[in-house]
């Protein structure tokens, strides 16, 4: 009998469970059963094939609501439209090679497909495969790109198969796609009433109307980290050099060009924030002089450009704060690690993100990464590839970990600092 006092942590929710053609497809009534028991209200869609493995009836009876199986049926009534629309997630599970692939290329040719071009809520996908297909370069790819566009990939478990074979195919746990449900619809809050100062994308320094020094930066990283920060609770105003992206929905976006514009935004903030985050990828120089006018080739064989060093933002920043906690990056070519600590150490950082822009898949303009996270006290942290957004959580994961210290804090005092 169930607990009347029991925390059902999904009380209000509505999710679509969408289940596909996998031997794992009776999986889908126990965790039918797990969404139902935390009180969510699930709608069920299903592909043609995956009636074949469980009948719509116990879903239905499970569920207490209609079973949608057909794009057809669901057109007369709208469904593949207003399901989504209403649901606050849709969780595929299990989620087949065939289905990762229709939705990483935007088919919609099924009921559940189409719902995922409609709907507009967060998609959470459990995979089940056999015969070695989770690690085929084409579900590979796939599931990248579902990840790059935001997407929850809960990874399949190791272990038998239905072939009989060993491998990594097992559609994930119940309480494993229960983690991942709770973590959209009741997102972490551990940030709030921290306020952070964070800068992204490039600077770009004039040379004349027309020209300008700049660097490769997109800003994803620091505006990944921006969206991890306000939705865990955190004031946020993002510092931005341009960028072609977005602003992150509920964060303050102050646009700037050079190195000494953003400069002056931060410093007027300073005191206003509790952590700061330097992901930009701040000019080293500049030219002495800019041209009022733009400068043109005729009658030159050769030009020089005189240059002139910006301001040192990062160690600067280090010098005026008070108890504000600091993070920096590095991006390296070469001597990652040597480098990186010593940046950390040189500009008195709490934190410093190092990564390799030469990595295969990273760096400058993807949407993955992959760093080395290094603390004040030479704590090292790998963080394996993956996409920039989760690796902004990991990064804030790392400086809450700071912030709930309170022997790091008091060494962030200026009597500590100095």
């Amino acid at each position: 009998m169930e607990d009347p006092g029991r925390n059902r942590t999904l009380t209000g929710t509505r999710i679509v469970l969408g289940v596909t053609g996998s031997i794992a497809a009776y999986k889908a009534v126990t965790l039918l059963r797990a969404f139902a028991r935390e009180g969510a209200t699930v709608d069920v869609a299903m592909t043609r094939s995956a009636t074949k493995f469980v009948t719509p009836l116990t879903f239905e009876v499970l569920s207490g609501r209609p079973v949608t199986t057909d794009l057809f049926q669901a057109h007369e009534e709208m469904k593949h439209l207003s399901l989504p629309e209403q649901a606050d997630v849709i969780v595929v599970a299990p989620a087949t090679a065939n289905f990762l692939a229709k939705a990483a290329l935007g088919m919609g040719d099924d009921v559940l497909s189409t719902m995922l071009l409609t709907g507009r809520c967060p998609l959470i996908c459990a995979p089940a495969m056999d015969g070695g297909m989770w690690s085929h370069p084409t579900v590979v790819g796939h599931v990248e790109a579902l990840r790059a566009r935001g997407a929850i990939i809960v990874d399949p478990e190791e272990g038998p198969l239905a072939s009989g074979r060993i491998g990594q195919g097992r559609m994930a746990g119940e309480e494993c796609i229960l983690d991942a449900v709770r973590a959209v619809l009741t997102p972490k809050r551990d940030w709030q009433g921290q306020r952070v100062l964070l800068t992204a994308g490039p600077t770009q320094e004039p040379i004349d109307p027309v020209r300008y020094l700049s660097n490769r930066s997109s800003g994803k990283m620091g505006y990944a980290i921006a969206e991890a920060a306000r939705k865990r609770g955190a004031d946020v105003i993002l510092v931005s050099g341009p960028t072609s992206l977005p602003p992150p929905p509920g964060v303050e976006v102050i646009p700037v060009e050079t190195a000494e514009e953003m400069m002056k935004q931060l410093s007027s903030r300073l005191a206003w924030s509790t952590v700061i985050v330097m992901a930009a990828a701040v000019a080293d120089f500049r030219p002495k002089q800019v041209a009022p006018e733009k400068l043109k080739k005729q009658g030159r064989r050769s030009a020089t450009l005189e240059l002139e060093q910006t301001t040192d933002i990062l160690s600067t920043l280090s010098g005026q704060r008070t108890t504000q906690v600091l993070i920096g990056f590095a991006a390296e070519t070469h001597d990652l690690l040597p480098h990186a600590r010593a940046k950390l150490a040189s500009k008195g950082l709490d934190l410093i993100v190092a990564n390799d822009v030469t990595q295969p898949g990273a760096g400058f303009g993807s949407d993955f990464n992959a760093a080395t996270l290094i603390d004040r006290d030479g704590r090292t942290t790998d963080i394996p590839l993956k996409s920039k957004r989760e690796l902004a959580d990991d990064i804030l994961d790392a400086v809450r970990r700071l912030l709930g210290d309170s022997s790091a804090r008091a060494q962030n005092s200026p009597r500590k600092r100095r």
